[in-house]
């Protein structure tokens, strides 16, 4: 478990009393919220696109891409232009259901293929600015920063930038190891620690308020236990999401989570588009763990969730000897939820001829932050997206419905 310092010292305090911590603190967190959840998912390492949804219709993808390429009678859902990598499957049935979609040739305004660099800019989100917060702790903040449980980080991975800043939010690494340290029978630490700022100056006492409201919610959670209504794959992304599922459902109050997959960074031995291969088998990992969360939320708790997909940067458009994709610029966002209008790809395809190319990458011809803008207005309930991603102006793509 880990509490940030800056969630402990931003937000509205908890209701505790003198000798004990008031657990209802996190279920009532933003009551009145009444927007999706948003759900980050960032594929880490630079996640293939063109290898996902592929553009088997343009003549020069299997130029490009002579040994990798997905073959058109192997994609799924084929248009007649793009088509989905078999190893997406576990999907299939939410894009014939109009919930998943994806956006081609998206990205960032400008190229950058260096992994920390690119990442560090793609989560601050405001080139060109002297803004140091990240873009995920502007949204919270305007959802008027839900304390408690309202912005979360799932799993190992801590994506820190995207965060960063001064509204509340946690890092867990699952529900049911979330505790704080030290606080065991016979020495009841969250206790203590209640009666020690009972009484205390606002700053700290909400701070201190807003930690153990959460470690209390997270207790009846624990408590009550989880049984997920759907079977989720053995992995750490597996997990993360049934965690989200698992918050989601209780009604604690979550806005946003946030949460990775990472290993794209695929610069050899990418693999053809079967089983066994190392592209096909880690996409279908993550087709298999979102399908679950999917079948676990139903289409109750789908109609409050909205799932989007980043990453840094994608592959270049042809291949290497080694079989591989080095850092490219264009890619693929996949959107899933309720509300998303799926079963096709949207954005402008520049096409992949070598005057459309970019220095030998995919063009951008959707900004990333134009995407979930669109999210955070249309679902969320965030209008001024424009304090979230300044400078973008783009107008909506229809991703999904009011």
């Amino acid at each position: 478990m880990r509490c940030r310092r800056r969630t402990l010292l931003a937000g509205a305090a908890a209701g505790l009393t003198a000798a004990m911590l008031d657990t209802r603190f996190a279920f009532a967190a933003d009551p009145t919220g009444t927007g999706d959840v948003l759900v980050l998912l960032s594929l880490r390492g630079g996640f293939d696109g063109l290898s996902a949804i592929v553009p088997a219709a343009d003549p020069d993808y299997y130029r490009l891409r002579p040994t990798i390429g997905v073959p058109q009678k192997q994609l799924l859902a084929g248009n007649g232009f793009f088509g989905l990598h078999p190893a997406l499957a576990p999907l299939l049935p939410y894009w014939q259901a109009g919930t998943f979609a994806a956006v081609q040739a998206a990205g960032q305004p400008a190229p950058n293929r260096s992994h920390f660099a690119a990442m560090e800019e793609l989560e601050r989100a405001a080139p060109g600015t002297s803004i140091r917060t990240g873009w995920l702790d502007r949204v919270l903040g305007g959802l008027g920063s839900p304390a408690g449980f309202g912005g979360v980080s799932v799993g190992s991975a801590r994506p820190a930038r995207v965060l960063a800043g001064d509204a509340p939010h946690l890092g867990l690494t699952s529900i049911d190891g979330f505790k704080l340290d030290g606080d065991v029978d016979g020495r009841p630490l969250a206790a203590t620690m209640a009666k020690m700022y009972a009484g205390a100056p606002d700053a700290l006492a909400a701070t201190t308020g807003q930690m153990l409201g959460a470690l209390g919610a997270a207790r009846q959670l624990q408590t009550a236990g989880y049984p997920p209504a759907a079977t989720y794959p053995n992995t750490d992304l597996g997990t993360a999401l049934k965690d989200v599922a698992r918050l989601v459902k209780a009604n604690v109050g979550l806005r946003t989570a946030t949460l990775d997959y990472g290993d794209w960074d695929m610069h050899e031995d990418l693999g053809t588009a079967v089983s066994g291969k190392r592209y096909y088998d880690h996409l279908n990992a993550l087709a298999s763990a979102l399908a679950a969360f999917a079948a676990d939320l139903g289409p109750d708790g789908m109609r409050k969730v909205t799932l989007v997909t980043i990453s840094e940067f994608g592959r270049r458009a042809g291949q290497n000897g080694s079989g591989g994709l080095d850092h490219g610029y264009g890619n693929a966002m996949l959107l899933l939820g309720g509300n998303v209008k799926g079963g096709k790809v949207y954005g402008r395809w520049p096409g992949l001829a070598a005057s459309q190319l970019v220095d030998g990458d995919l063009a951008v011809t959707t900004d990333y932050r134009a995407v979930i803008a669109e999210v955070l207005r249309v679902r969320c309930g965030l209008p001024n997206t424009a304090a979230v991603f300044p400078g973008v102006t783009t107008p909506s793509l229809g991703l999904v419905a009011a």
